[in-house]
């Protein structure tokens, strides 16, 4: 089983101006200007000499630059931020300000920004191999490996005596699954700077995601024997131990790794998976609430220790979804499976929507259901199957899954029946969903986003298909304009951008829809739509890799379609997948 990659690439290396000037008399001047000096000293004595002294150029932005990194340092981004707006105001020539500002814009989540500033440093110093680093780093966030790497190349090609930079390649080959080279990178960097922890400790993620296991607790072990106050190397072990359903040793790693950094929020979800699998649910749902209670940043296990910090916001949504799942069983949970159980399980929910009460009635996805729901039982998996559900019944169906997706190695979900996009948002449709009104609307419908943060999980493989009207009859729009499910309306389903790209949706999961973004999906003639069809030729075949198989069933649907619907997929697996055993 393919397992998620660690999201992101060490934060940037920190090019500042040499040759400062630092009297021997001046207390403050050493203590600002001294990397080994605490954060709060450091912004104390940097502030006495920006507010006693009449600091210009270099001296005045070497000074905001030390105390911006002490802000960082301590989490007041804020603080960070302004330092840095000073240092353009007063160097607008300078590529350091800029640089600098990627950083906090990462910090802050605003990658656009961090994008474009990281384009000015490169303009402003385009011999500066610190600017192609950190805009490697912004684009290694939006999910362009490519570009990533390609920057890095150029960070490489002008200071190859940086291990950093080659570290930080080998995060991003990691990203696009290229583990051979993943590794290679990291072993360079090592072999370059032995005594830096965070190239074991990406070492050691690259090793964990090929499920080389061994090698990858090794690699976090020699973190630990380094620098053991390192909170990362406890929550990578901590994910080994869920990944082999060991979930007390899991706790126990992930207890080690919050103890060290009590603001850990992918620490708390990782323990609260943990507890949650085991059968924990109340400390489940509190860790939960903890990780809901941090801030917007956490550290990723495997980055470059210390600085590795990216947006929480794919952790959040993973506690809110699960958080939900958990205060709304309609059902006693049942009893967790055996660990080994638990390694070998796949599960399916399978819904086939048709029989609409306020929008066209589809022929097609209950027989769609059916004969999915039969090929993936032949295959092994275990099957939940619901038929022209309507609003209370759908969320209680989805929930169950979800529930029952914390104890299962893969989980597969296949829907077909109407879908919509609403403020670039998807949805799924209950068969009892109305038109006349926004807010009844919209409170009826399944949110895709939200049902894949509750199967996110760095050790599970998600596979989510969707059969789904490519329709968008907006909400001004009277019902009788849905026709089928191939009437032609302004747009249909939003591709899931994001896949991947560390915002909401981790790596292991694979998102396929019957057409391409904005257009129609065709119910079909016959007793089966196109894409299911197609998709019931060929699910259940044995030893065709997943993806292989969609690029079969997308062949089929263009042919049967003569053109009109080419199925589409959006991907962030790592390895290779296989849903019928070779």
């Amino acid at each position: 089983m393919p397992l998620s990659s660690r999201l992101l690439i060490a934060l940037t290396v920190l090019t500042l101006p040499m040759g400062i000037s630092t009297p021997a008399q001046a207390d403050d001047t050493k203590i600002c200007y001294s990397a080994g000096s605490a954060a709060d000293d450091t912004i104390r004595s940097c502030t006495r000499l920006l507010r006693n002294k009449k600091l210009t150029g270099q001296q005045l932005t070497n000074t905001l630059s030390w105390r911006l990194i002490a802000y960082m340092k301590r989490g007041d981004v804020d603080a960070a931020l302004q330092d840095a707006d000073d240092m353009i105001r007063a160097s607008p020539s300078s590529n350091t300000g800029f640089g600098l500002r990627v950083q906090v814009w990462v910090r802050k989540n605003d990658l656009e920004r961090a994008k474009r500033d990281a384009d000015d440093a490169i303009r402003l110093g385009p011999k500066v191999a610190g600017s192609y680093n950190s805009r490697g780093f912004v684009h290694h966030l939006l999910g362009q490996y490519d570009q990533a790497i390609a920057d890095y190349d150029q960070a490489i090609r002008l200071d190859p005596k940086e291990a950093a930079f080659v570290s930080n390649r080998g995060n991003s080959w990691q990203a696009k699954g290229d583990y051979n080279r993943a590794i290679a990178d990291q072993n360079e960097a090592i072999r370059s700077n032995s005594k830096q922890p965070a190239f074991y400790s990406s070492r050691g993620s690259a090793y964990r995601d090929m499920g080389d296991f061994d090698r990858a607790l090794a690699d976090f072990d020699q973190v630990t024997k380094m620098n053991p106050r390192l909170a990362p190397p406890f929550a990578g072990r901590g994910l080994i131990w869920r990944a082999r359903a060991d979930f007390d040793r899991a706790i126990a790693e992930f207890d080690q790794a919050v103890e060290r950094d009590p603001n850990f929020l992918s620490a708390y979800v990782g323990r609260g998976l943990a507890r949650e699998s085991k059968g924990d649910i109340d400390a489940a749902k509190s860790d939960f609430k903890k990780a809901l209670d941090q801030g917007t940043t956490t550290q990723v296990p495997g980055m470059n220790v210390g600085t590795m910090y990216v947006a929480g916001d794919r952790f959040r949504a993973i506690a809110e979804a699960r958080l939900k799942v958990l205060d709304t069983a309609v059902a006693p949970l049942p009893a967790p499976p055996a660990p080994a159980a638990i390694k070998q399980r796949r599960i399916a929910l399978v819904i086939g929507n048709g029989a609409y009460a306020g929008l066209s009635k589809l022929a097609n996805p209950a027989n769609d259901a059916a004969i999915v729901a039969k090929n993936l039982r032949d295959i092994g998996f275990e099957v939940s199957e619901g038929i022209n559900l309507d609003t209370q019944k759908m969320k209680d169906t989805i929930n169950g899954f979800l529930r029952s997706a914390s104890t299962a190695s893969m989980a597969v979900m296949f829907y077909a029946g109407h879908g919509m996009q609403v403020d670039g948002k998807n949805f799924l449709v209950p068969i009892d969903a109305r038109l006349d009104s926004a807010e009844g609307f919209t409170s009826s419908l399944s949110d895709i986003d939200t049902i894949l943060a509750g199967l996110d999980d760095q050790i599970r493989t998600n596979i989510v298909i969707l059969d789904a009207c490519r329709d968008n009859p907006t909400l001004q729009q009277p019902a009788a304009v849905v026709a089928s499910r191939s009437a032609s309306v302004r747009s249909g389903l939003a591709p899931q951008s994001r896949l991947g790209a560390g915002a909401t949706i981790g790596a292991g999961t694979l998102v396929a829809f019957a057409t391409a973004p904005g257009q129609v999906a065709l119910d079909g003639d016959g007793s089966n739509s196109p894409f299911s069809a197609a998709l019931a030729r060929h699910i259940a075949t044995p030893g065709l890799e997943v993806q292989q198989m969609l690029t079969r069933v997308r062949a089929e649907v263009v042919a049967a379609t003569k053109n009109k619907q080419v199925p589409w997929s959006n991907s962030s697996l790592l390895g290779e997948v296989f849903l019928a055993s070779r």
